[in-house]
């Protein structure tokens, strides 16, 4: 059945590409600057009803970002499963030199994608396939959402019973080091979103993203 959320997402998704793609043609030359090849990441991710997808990202990362990830556990700021550091060093960043500077002008532009939400902008795209909605839980790499069902094989059943979101409050959230209780909080309050209180809901979020650019 065609359900109001689905043509919610539909219709959104498409608008939102409508503006997207022109945008991303212009920005083009700038992104193969900044990011270089691969500019779109892909990750296979757990999706509804433990389904198997590939998600989509603009790359904000170096290449091997994910070999290197056990390097990095010891500085997780995220309860066990998730995997998040707010100064991430596998970030990309851009050296840039000015003529007439000594020290290169360094651009955090990994960090910028991810913090503005930027990077999500592909999954418009799973959104058309879908395999994801605007609102919901986000959906968890492999490793990560195996590592879930086995503490919590409960909370996994039921954040799995319905699409993972491009949107979602702890996404948002620019605190990584809250509890596994918390995240589990603003999950629920995701998950139970009507479709008429999707639009605020995704306005509360750009703010927050927008907030977290400055904070």
């Amino acid at each position: 059945m065609f359900n109001k959320k689905r043509a919610f997402d539909l219709i959104t998704a498409v608008l939102a590409l409508l503006v997207a793609v022109p945008f991303t043609i212009l920005a083009y030359p700038f992104l193969m600057f900044f990011i270089g090849q691969p500019i779109i990441f892909k990750q296979e991710r757990i999706g509804k009803n433990g389904q198997k997808f590939i998600l989509y990202k603009l790359r904000s990362m170096k290449k091997n970002a994910q070999s290197n990830r056990k390097k990095y556990l010891s500085k997780n700021e995220a309860p066990n499963p998730m995997f998040k550091i707010a100064e991430d060093p596998r970030f990309l960043k851009k050296e840039i030199r000015i003529f007439g500077f000594k020290k290169p002008l360094i651009v955090k532009v990994g960090k910028f994608l991810s913090r503005s939400g930027l990077d999500e902008i592909p999954q418009l795209l799973n959104i058309l396939k879908g395999e994801m909605s605007l609102i919901g839980p986000r959906p968890l790499p492999t490793i990560e959402a195996t590592a879930l069902k086995k503490i919590d094989p409960n909370w996994y059943e039921w954040r799995h019973s319905v699409k993972p979101g491009v949107f979602s409050l702890w996404a948002a959230d620019s605190a990584h080091n809250r509890s596994f209780a918390y995240w589990k909080k603003l999950e629920k309050e995701s998950l139970r979103m009507n479709t008429k209180d999707q639009a605020l809901i995704i306005l509360k979020i750009i703010l927050k993203q927008i907030n977290n650019l400055f904070s």
